[in-house]
């Protein structure tokens, strides 16, 4: 989350005046993240999230978004309810952005990821992915191995700047996945940005997973290993095994991982922590002057990606 857009004061009040929701009482600006822009907002009714979809969200998307927060919401999953106005209408604009208010959860992202944390997260990625098996809208990844290519050559330029050789260590490691990356493993659609901010705890609990905006159809596994390298890696820079045992041994309470899925998950965990290098060295180079964000170090997932090439197998992992 965000502010990339200013909204005014008397376009925001009109704007949740077309809503149900009671009246704007106050907003603010939340600066966490490096997607949208978010605010939250209180009403006479109660708290809620307004979000501005900035340039990389496709407006085209949006219904799939709705819709699969609308479908986990009613299958049980503990997450953010898209809100319709009076018309019916869910996707709205404000500020020359398309825009949505959604329902707010109670509960705090872990500033630090705790062992306690991880086989609660294993066990609500596995019935997310339950949940949705029946969902109809699809939606491709654009940011899986066919689409790397593109981002290696918008990224590659100025990599030296950030480390040098690492241009050429982006390019190796493209060639590198294309050529290994699996083909027939279980898929479907997966979160794909599970990362400890947008998951809610409240104490030892699990109360929610939120920022469902990079969600689309892909390897399950795929999104285990996402998984993998943002809650199982250490402030020092060490991977923990322990949390990873939990993790996955959480989702496997709830939905079993195959044979060929356990197998692939070193090279799912490297083409993972090689997504988050590319979109990193991308955000580092393009967020905007003023916006109310930090952009997020590539180098920590330059590590991640050297540490999953030593890997030899899912035993590293713990499993």
């Amino acid at each position: 989350m965000a502010v990339y857009t200013e909204v005014d004061d008397e376009e925001l009040e009109a704007f949740v005046a077309s809503y149900d929701i009671g009246t704007l009482v106050s907003a603010k600006g939340i600066a966490e993240g490096v997607e949208n822009s978010n605010y939250l907002i209180h009403t006479t009714r109660g708290p809620w999230i307004l979000t501005l979809y900035e340039k990389r969200v496709a407006k085209a998307d949006l219904p799939f978004f709705m819709n699969l927060m609308e479908h986990c919401a009613a299958r049980g999953i503990d997450c953010p309810l898209p809100i319709h106005d009076r018309d019916g209408q869910v996707i709205r604009e404000i500020a020359g952005r398309p825009a949505v208010i959604v329902s707010f959860l109670q509960g705090m992202s872990p500033r630090r990821v705790a062992l306690e944390h991880c086989a609660p997260l294993g066990m609500a990625l596995a019935k997310l992915h339950v949940a949705v098996s029946d969902f109809t809208m699809s939606r491709e990844n654009a940011l899986s191995v066919e689409g790397w290519r593109k981002l290696v050559a918008g990224a590659r330029p100025r990599a030296d700047e950030v480390q040098p050789g690492l241009g050429d260590e982006i390019a190796r490691e493209l060639d590198f996945l294309e050529l290994r990356w699996p083909k027939h493993l279980a898929a479907g659609v997966i979160h794909a940005d599970l990362f400890p901010n947008n998951v809610f705890f409240l104490g030892d609990r699990l109360s929610g997973l939120i920022d469902f905006y990079f969600a689309c159809n892909d390897f399950l596994a795929y999104d285990v290993a996402i998984c993998l390298n943002a809650w199982c890696f250490e402030s020092d820079r060490s991977f923990n095994a322990t949390k990873a045992m939990r993790l996955v041994g959480g989702y496997r309470q709830i939905r079993a991982l195959s044979a060929p899925e356990i197998d692939a998950l070193p090279l799912l965990a490297r083409g993972a922590a090689f997504r988050f290098l590319l979109t990193r060295l991308y955000d580092w180079q393009h967020t905007p002057t003023g916006a109310l964000v930090k952009p997020l170090d590539p180098i920590e997932y330059l590590r991640k990606l050297r540490f999953h090439r030593s890997v030899e197998s899912a035993a590293a992992y713990g499993i």
